[in-house]
Order: structure tokens, then C-alpha cells, then sequence
């Protein structure tokens, strides 16, 4: 017994608005003259850091947790 592939027509949001949802993709995007890429330096780890400063209250209650 397989699971069945559940539909991108099954999202309420979808049924809602059909004419943004395409049926099909379009295909590959073209061949750009400029190849945009990020270099990796090897065994770099993401930075641990929050995106913003926190209320010392809010910043108690994450250590807390």
C-alpha cells in the first residue's frame, strides 16, 4: 500500500486563488550571461547569533527556558 501524493489543489489557499497557482511550470530558467554563486569556505559553521536585540525580560525568559 503506497501512500497517495497528496495535491497542490488540495490546499484550501490554492482553491482560493487558482489564477496565481499554474497548473504546469513553464520550464528550466534560461542560461544567464552572469553566474551568480556564494563560495563556501570548507568546515565554516552558520553563526549562532540572534537577528535582534531582545527586552532584558524576553532575553531572561529564553535562558529560563
Amino acid at each position: 500500500m503506497t501512500p497517495e501524493i497528496p495535491s497542490i489543489h488540495d490546499q484550501p489557499i490554492v482553491s482560493k486563488f487558482p489564477d496565481v497557482f499554474l497548473d504546469k511550470l513553464p520550464g528550466i530558467p534560461p542560461v544567464r550571461e552572469v553566474e551568480l554563486n556564494i563560495e563556501l569556505i570548507p568546515g565554516a559553521e552558520p553563526i549562532s547569533k540572534a537577528p535582534y536585540r531582545m527586552a532584558p525580560v524576553e532575553l531572561k525568559e529564553l535562558k529560563d527556558q
